[in-house]
């Protein structure tokens, strides 16, 4: 077990899906954070800096006391570990499996083609890019973004969480890049009428999720 009372400080830009990620299992373990916020253009620029805490430039980074911890499922895995309150983690093999898979979902196919080739094009092209979106990059994410949906609507099923009746990792991870893709007509298109939407409609009722939202983040920030 990791010193829990040892200072825990976050770096990431707020509005990043995995920085809402980690800050939203330490708001379900009720754990007392500092974020260290980075502006698009000072990561953007990967200043010496930042790269010797993250060799690969990314974020989000963890640092718990003198450990330094970064890849957001492991960052989500240790804090489950060494924070006290609810479980993060199933305990029943299978559901730990169907947990891990979703979360390697996510990275492998959700973050390119939901995040990257609908959300940033949509939301952030114009502001970061300086360009209008792609409507050729978004039509060429659509299809792999649609059996994303679906593949998690699936696995999901009835349970009330994505990897069965507990808020797990699953649900941590995947639900900021989805939140995101609500916002735009192509993410409301493919969400609608499935058993993501009514699950994500549960969680922005949840504190953890209210309290990371972009508007609070840059408040606090």
């Amino acid at each position: 077990m990791g010193d829990v009372m040892s200072e825990i400080t976050v770096y990431g830009v707020p509005g990043s899906p995995y920085l809402r990620a980690v800050l939203l299992a330490l708001h379900e373990k009720q754990a007392a954070y500092r974020l260290a916020p980075l502006g698009p253009a000072t990561f953007a620029a990967r200043s010496p800096e930042h790269l010797e805490r993250h060799p690969f430039g990314r974020i989000p980074i963890l640092e718990h006391g003198a450990f330094r911890l970064y890849e957001t499922q492991a960052i989500l895995r240790y804090l489950d570990a060494v924070l006290p309150g609810p479980a993060l983690q199933p305990v029943e093999p299978k559901l730990a499996a169907r947990m891990n898979q979703i979360a390697g979902i996510v990275d492998c196919y959700v973050f390119p083609y939901i995040s990257v080739g609908i959300s940033a094009e949509r939301l952030m092209s114009q502001r970061f890019w300086n360009r209008p979106p792609s409507e050729e990059n978004i039509a060429r994410a659509l299809p792999n973004a649609r059996i994303c949906v679906t593949e998690l609507a699936r696995l999901k099923g009835t349970a009330e969480y994505l990897a069965g009746p507990a808020l797990s990792i699953a649900d941590l991870i995947a639900a900021p890049h989805l939140l995101i893709a609500a916002g735009t007509p192509e993410g409301q298109e493919l969400l609608g009428g499935t058993p993501l939407e009514p699950w994500l409609a549960s969680l922005r009722m949840r504190d953890s999720v209210r309290a990371t939202e972009l508007e609070k983040l840059l408040e606090a920030a």
